[in-house]
């Protein structure tokens, strides 16, 4: 049995089952990319529910894992050299579940590093993006009077639905006929503009062709439909 007793965050989430990836997270854009990663690779994990909204993810435990205080993170026992190992930052996780799987990224050097790029897009531009939009039309910036920082967002992100779009013109995920961690990291975002944060709007989604024909097939994935739900909130 694996031996996790190094990673202070089992004791705040004590491991029930410490051969498996342990997962500490809760469904939202970030958070459900590793989820969906994990169901789809079909490898086996424990999910821990981090309530943000009572700020656990700034607790001693859970910064000795993640020092950036973000969701999710996870520690695989079984890591490099069968050494546990621990991750955070939600693109990294991506990319290591799927070298470790040799699953959702091709194996073709230069289409691998185009993938990345389009994992990377999600992390610099799309999340950061969507998430400041969300704020501003969703949570507490919608009460401010100048709309000046929301529209800007929302000005940024239609622009970046524009990427997406003119990327998926012919193609039916990201990298083309191949689903990709490219296609995980993008999905959460993408669903919540036009849906939780109902921002559909503002940048204008129901002019899009392609990127909701996208969303579409990838909620109907199986996997993606039980990623979005773990783990359970509180």
């Amino acid at each position: 049995m694996a031996d996790l007793s190094a990673f202070p965050i089992t004791k705040r989430w004590p491991a029930q089952h410490p051969d498996r990836i342990q997962l500490y997270s809760l469904p939202t854009p970030n958070g459900v990319k590793v989820s969906i990663a994990l169901e789809e690779l079909g490898l086996p994990y424990e999910p821990h529910t981090i309530d943000i909204g009572k700020n656990e993810t700034w607790g001693p435990e859970f910064l000795s894992l993640n020092p950036n205080g973000k969701i999710p993170a996870i520690i695989d026992p079984n890591g490099p050299g069968g050494k546990p190992l621990g991750l955070f930052e939600s693109g990294a996780i991506l990319l290591y579940l799927a070298e470790k799987t040799g699953k959702l990224l091709p194996a073709d050097p230069a289409q691998r590093y185009e993938t990345i790029q389009w994992v990377f897009f999600q992390m610099a531009a799309v999340g950061p993006m969507f998430g400041q939009l969300g704020f501003f039309h969703k949570f507490a910036g919608r009460e401010y009077e100048d709309k000046r920082p929301r529209d800007r967002y929302a000005s940024e992100s239609k622009r970046l639905l524009g990427v997406l779009e003119t990327r998926l013109a012919g193609r039916q995920w990201i990298m083309g006929d191949d689903y990709t961690i490219a296609d995980i990291a993008l999905l959460g975002w993408v669903r919540n503009i036009n849906g939780f944060y109902a921002a559909g709007e503002l940048v204008d989604f129901a002019s899009l062709k392609n990127v909701p024909a996208w969303l579409e097939r990838g909620l109907a994935r199986p996997a993606v439909q039980r990623g979005l739900e773990i783990p359970k909130r509180p």
